[in-house]
């Protein structure tokens, strides 16, 4: 499959347009589990477009202790921020088999220059992703463990059928503290604390938000 420019199916399974464009200019590959494709630092500057399964975006420190900036999933890309030429700023690591669409920076100048939409429409998510880092430096700032673990809960999950809040992907509490820069037992604490209050459900690492947790515990 590698080196294979994504097929039409592919292509159609993406439901957003710019998306689907940014897909459609590159390259298939496909990583195993648990692969470090990223590394922050190095110079490289392809952007990877999630065709199937789920990546993490995370920095490290020195000693390996690692906070997850984001996860992302199939229609959804990581890496665009190194197209400016300079070092990667972080790390991503694919935490199941994924398929991606790399786009070089060459293919994506030649699009810009085509069609300057296509310019504004990368700008524009940007943009959205640096307000959703800024929110996160504020979180961090001015929120306690509980607040954090809370607010998270809540943005990562969408309705379902039943009218409840549910996030859709597993997640772990390991993974969970490494998002909000806490220790794993103060999550799990947190966790046992917003169950035995019937706030949350969790069957089989899907949790379910039965009612908004409150802003302070």
């Amino acid at each position: 499959m590698t080196g294979d420019t994504p097929s039409a199916a592919q292509l159609q399974s993406i439901s957003d347009p710019f998306v689907r464009s940014l897909a459609g200019l590159g390259r298939l590959r496909t990583y195993p589990k648990n692969t470090v494709f990223i590394t922050e630092g190095d110079s490289s500057d392809s952007v990877f477009v999630v065709l199937s399964g789920r990546v993490k975006v995370f920095i490290s420190d020195t000693e390996g202790h690692e906070m997850i900036l984001d996860t992302q999933g199939p229609g959804e890309y990581v890496g665009e921020m190194a197209l400016d030429g300079k070092p990667r700023s972080a790390s991503v690591m694919t935490l199941e088999p994924t398929t991606f669409s790399v786009v070089g920076r060459d293919p994506v100048r030649e699009a810009i220059r085509h069609n300057p939409d296509f310019a504004l429409d990368m700008i524009s998510r940007i943009i959205d992703r640096a307000r959703i880092a800024t929110n996160s430096v504020k979180d961090l700032a001015l929120l306690d463990v509980y607040g954090r673990v809370a607010r998270l809960l809540l943005n990562m999950a969408v309705e379902a059928a039943d009218g409840k809040l549910q996030i859709p992907e597993k997640i772990t509490q390991q993974e969970i503290a490494e998002r909000v820069g806490a220790s794993r037992d103060m999550v799990s604490r947190i966790f046992r604390d917003l169950t035995a209050g019937g706030y949350i459900k969790v069957e089989n690492r899907i949790v379910t938000i039965n009612k908004k947790p409150p802003a302070r515990w």
